[in-house]
């Protein structure tokens, strides 16, 4: 089944997330690998695909998982949670309709 992964940013997070982007994309490229991941991508903290220094204020993963609690472990185990990135992390089923 599909999970939407859905995460805010602390305030201000652009340092803590350039340096934790490696790891974070390396565990997205794994799923992809796998053929799990639908999509994956940050929100801009302003109206553009290149913020630039306003960073972003979170992010959306939908992925398939096996279980609620095996997308809750995955998420948890986020680089982006471990540097302090994300305030919070909500994991929901997922079902796609369109298109």
């Amino acid at each position: 089944m599909l999970y939407a992964i859905i995460s805010q940013d602390i305030e201000n997070s652009l340092e803590k997330r350039t340096l934790a982007r490696p790891d974070h994309v390396g565990r997205l490229k794994t799923l992809a690998t796998q053929g799990r991941l639908f999509v994956a991508g940050p929100h801009p903290a302003i109206d553009s695909e290149t913020p630039g220094e306003a960073g972003f204020t979170g992010s959306l993963v939908i992925a398939e998982f096996n279980s609620l609690k095996e997308a809750q472990q995955w998420a948890d185990d986020d680089p982006y949670i471990k540097s302090g990135v994300y305030e919070r992390v909500t994991v929901k089923p997922f079902k796609k309709v369109l298109p």
